[in-house]
């Protein structure tokens, strides 16, 4: 409890070192409300529109100095009251509850699938060391890490997402447009058929990566004394792999899971503006490129929790995994 309690409150100045930046990165931007009253060669086009937009400044608390509205940003972060959009004027919380959900299914069914794959593959890697499967395998890692996610997925939507070549999958979106036509196996169907060009590119760079990182770990592993040891004793090989090599090869992963995390939140940016994947990456640009600043401050106070919590669940998972983190505590206790 201690150690979590320690971990738990150096969140507390990163999200608001996070917030901060974002506060006033934003402040750098001419606001919403400005571009959308400019005309296209940047000038006015009619006083009335200048009153209204004064109307409009004063209406969203923008004509108030920079410590008002910074304390005004933070009372609405504490009371999770994030007001509305300022270009459609939907509620936030409204926008950011139907993508969410999306960019969190994305996050977890990636996760489980790169460690699901990687882990064993690169325990077959290390077995196999130096092998010629093993190099052919380390050489196929090594091209899918190389290649950037961008141009991965517009090549996918090129040769099998188009007329042009295989027609196979579907250029966009999650769901067919005669979706709620079909029957509930055919929904179901209809939707997984949706995910693999998406789910592909957000999962071929970390399971690249995680093999190669899984390998190390294990060879590691394989090299160290209580292996030895295990041999020595005469235990089948594949006790000593499974049970004695392979957990403590994995502590490392646990770690390399809090990272993982917000590099998928990150690149869902791109990938769901190439997809058209209305989630949080989608909402992030969209907003972005609108200049709507109430969403943008909502989505980054969102994402930096949930990237913060998922450091914090692998800080936790750890100490779970290695004991010596909790015999530190208590030695430092005593």
């Amino acid at each position: 409890m201690r150690y979590a309690l320690k971990r738990f409150l150096l969140m507390i100045p990163t999200f608001i070192g996070i917030i901060t930046i974002t506060f006033f990165l934003t402040k750098l931007r001419p606001d919403a409300l400005t571009t959308a009253s400019m005309g296209p060669d940047g000038m006015k086009e009619s006083s009335g529109l200048d009153e209204f937009q004064q109307k409009m400044r004063a209406y969203y608390g923008l004509d108030q100095p920079l410590h008002v509205q910074y304390a005004r940003l933070w009372k609405n972060i504490l009371t999770l009251n994030f007001s509305e959009s300022r270009i459609d004027h939907r509620p936030v919380l409204t926008k950011i509850g139907e993508a969410l959900p999306v960019t969190l299914f994305f996050n977890i069914l990636t996760v489980f699938i790169v460690y699901s794959i990687s882990i064993p593959l690169g325990v077959y890697m290390a077995v196999h060391d130096q092998a010629r499967k093993e190099k052919i395998l380390a050489t196929v890692l090594y091209v899918l890490y190389a290649l950037p996610s961008f141009w991965v997925a517009l090549m996918l939507l090129k040769y099998f997402g188009s007329a042009e070549h295989l027609d196979l999958f579907p250029l966009s979106g999650l769901v067919s447009p005669y979706f709620a036509q079909l029957n509930w196996y055919q929904k179901i169907g209809d939707f997984l058929w949706h995910l693999v060009l998406p789910v592909t590119v957000m999962v071929y760079g970390s399971f690249a990566f995680l093999s190669r990182y899984m390998k190390s770990s294990f060879l590691e592993s394989l090299r160290s004394d209580y292996v030895r040891t295990a041999k020595a004793k005469g235990l089948k090989s594949a006790t000593i792999i499974y049970i004695h090599a392979l957990r403590n090869s994995v502590i490392p992963l646990v770690t390399l899971l809090g990272g993982l995390l917000p590099s998928l939140i990150g690149g869902s940016v791109i990938l769901e503006r190439i997809f058209s994947i209305p989630g949080m990456g989608k909402l992030a640009y969209d907003s972005f490129y609108a200049n709507d600043d109430t969403v943008i401050i909502a989505v980054v106070s969102i994402s930096s929790v949930l990237t913060m919590v998922g450091i914090f669940l692998s800080d936790i998972a750890y100490m779970l995994v290695d004991p010596r983190i909790r015999f530190g505590m208590q030695a430092e206790k005593a």
